[in-house]
């Protein structure tokens, strides 16, 4: 069975940091990229971050010098550190690959 599974979203305030962790399911996972996006309230999903299997990341400008993303390829799980969180970063939080989706996990940030 393939699936992909987020932890560790919850409220924080502004300032703050939250970490992100998405397990995945299946060895398709091991062979491709995976990459976080984020959907605000009334908004269109937007992608986050992106950590392909040979090294190479991407971040949304938004997020570049605050959020970090990072892979255990043996573990199947890839991580989003989020530092000096602003009230713009609520929303839920999505891991991705392929076709595949999370369930998403929700970020709050106070001000």
């Amino acid at each position: 069975q393939v699936y992909l599974t987020e932890s560790g979203g919850g409220l924080v305030q502004a300032g703050g940091s939250l970490r992100l962790s998405c397990q995945a399911s299946g060895s398709i996972f091991r062979r491709n990229y995976m990459a976080w996006y984020r959907q605000a309230p009334g908004q269109a999903r937007e992608f986050v971050a992106q950590k392909n299997i040979g090294g190479a990341f991407a971040y949304a400008d938004s997020v570049k010098g605050r959020f970090s993303i990072s892979r255990d390829i043996d573990a199947n799980t890839v991580d989003l550190q989020m530092n000096d969180l602003k009230p713009e970063d609520t929303g839920v939080y999505y891991c991705q690959s392929l076709n595949y989706w999370g369930q998403g996990t929700q970020v709050t940030v106070s001000s």
